[in-house]
């Protein structure tokens, strides 16, 4: 389709906006064949009045609309008028009314968050982003809950305080849908314990930083990847590392994914208790067997079972299972059947995910998105876990989102009260900093009492991390530049 702008800077998120329609469609800026579908979007003045003028020609369907920019001398306020005019005549033709309206950033609920510490009233705010940005009341509750949860979090951190991430990039198979930096053991066993000793010395040097800055460390969590497919031997090395190095005597919450049920054993789990882990995710996605097969599981949701209960034979009292609404070859009934055996497990943290439909996926590049099911029948899986879940013991704690998930729809944490993932918050609102290790890790500098944010990258992928980890020290100096900048 081609996309004709009068301002070309308004390029990316009005093809953001296209793309809430036509996810798979390639959009053309400006193109010199002006044949074929197109939307066009332009500005003119009449009288005091700044007009968005948007028109789209859709197959034998033309609309268009004019839209009055509130406040015309305003860039911000432009682009937002452009993109309703936009979203308006999308919905008109295609019958599709995205809930989260013209909004197409991960953090939504930060946003909500940044107009309440304006010192707007929770209706004023919910006024302003149902009136001007589109987005629907139930997902206005979301991140209204979700802001509750975080005033919470934010009480125990303060600008000297930060969460480690611990990046272990390597899975038992790479799930069809998956497009994170991690490597199936087949390929990379003979890698790790070579990574494991350099995570060990980028571990030291973190936490000789952190100490130089007093910086106070609050939460751990353990990511990737699947961190439990290293064995007990080596997850017991790096915990050792850590207690070695850093002060724990602030530490609120240690969480270990183990993702994959078939690699939690009781002599990891052994391990991690002697280690005061206290948070551990088992993420079955769907305890449907041939749904785990078609995506590349290698596992049975009687694995999933298993791993559970030995968890907490093993004293685990926090834990956290993950469920994703799309998965190929899943349906509506098919999908409440797996949020109800995990309610009935009764877990603390339930995460409900939508699948993201990413190009560097096997889904993509095998060409097997046709097997997803409809956006439509992936709204009723979300509205029944909502219900469902807001009508129980959990509540809703943190949400995110990301580019190409199935009707523009968002990834959202529940939890049992008093059982928030800190880290979650921290990490998705952006709220303190993260000091990352491993492969693929970024380190998320927070301004202490400031907006400002700065990255620093490790390699992505592991050979590149060994190869290269003389520079991946070199790059942590960096987070004593920025907090020279940005002193306390």
């Amino acid at each position: 389709m081609n996309l004709f702008l009068e301002r070309q800077e308004y390029f990316y998120e009005m093809e953001n906006i296209c793309r809430l329609f036509f996810p798979h469609i390639k959009f053309e800026k400006n193109p010199t064949d002006t044949t074929g579908d197109f939307a066009k979007c332009e500005f003119i003045a009449v009288g005091d009045e700044l007009r968005a003028i948007c028109t789209i020609l859709y197959g034998e369907k033309q609309v268009c609309c004019e839209e009055v920019c509130p406040v015309p001398d305003d860039v911000h306020e432009q682009e937002i008028t452009m993109a309703r005019g936009l979203y308006r005549l999308f919905s008109q033709i295609t019958g599709i009314s995205p809930k989260w309206g013209i909004l197409t950033g991960v953090r939504p609920s930060k946003l909500y968050s940044s107009l309440m510490s304006e010192q707007h009233t929770s209706n004023q705010v919910q006024e302003y982003m149902n009136q001007r940005l589109l987005v629907e009341k139930e997902k206005l509750e979301l991140c209204h809950q979700c802001y509750l949860s975080e005033n919470t979090a934010n009480g125990y951190c303060d600008g000297r305080s930060f969460s480690l991430y611990i990046s272990i990039p390597f899975c038992p198979t790479r799930c069809s849908y998956c497009s994170f930096v991690s490597h199936s053991i087949e390929k990379t066993a003979k890698m790790i314990p070579e990574y494991v000793e350099k995570l060990c010395i980028e571990l030291k040097e973190t936490a000789a930083i952190a100490k130089t800055l007093g910086l106070v460390l609050k939460t751990i969590y353990w990511g990737g990847g699947t961190p439990t497919q290293l064995s007990a031997d080596q997850l017991d090395v790096i915990l050792n590392a850590i207690e070695a190095n850093f002060d724990l005597s602030n530490l609120l919450e240690h969480t270990v994914e183990g993702g994959r049920p078939d690699t939690i054993t009781p002599e990891k789990l052994q391990v991690l208790k002697k280690h005061q882990v206290q948070r551990l995710s088992i993420n079955p996605q769907t305890m449907h067997d041939s749904i785990l097969d078609i995506i590349g599981r290698r596992h049975t949701s009687q694995q999933v079972l298993t791993a559970y209960h030995m968890a907490r034979e093993a004293g685990f009292a926090n834990i956290n299972m993950d469920v994703i609404a799309g998965l190929p070859g899943d349906d509506y009934n098919g999908f409440c059947q797996t949020l109800n055996q995990l309610i009935d497990l009764n877990p603390e943290n339930i995460t409900v995910h939508t699948l993201s439909v990413k190009r560097s996926s096997y889904l993509t590049s095998r060409g097997e998105i046709a097997t997803v099911p409809a956006v439509d029948e992936v709204e009723k899986m979300l509205d029944y876990a909502n219900k469902t879940l807001s009508n129980g013991e959990f509540h809703p704690y943190y949400l995110y989102r990301q580019s190409k998930m199935l009707g523009n729809q968002e990834n959202v944490g529940w939890s049992k009260k008093g059982y928030d993932c800190l880290y979650n918050i921290y990490m998705m609102n952006e709220l303190h900093t993260v000091l990352a290790v491993g492969a693929g890790g970024v380190s998320r500098l927070k301004e202490p009492l400031g907006p400002q944010i700065e990255r620093i990258f490790n390699y992505k992928y592991p050979y590149e991390y060994i190869e290269r980890f003389s520079t991946v020290l070199e790059r942590k100096q960096g987070v004593l530049a920025f907090y020279d900048k940005y002193s306390f």
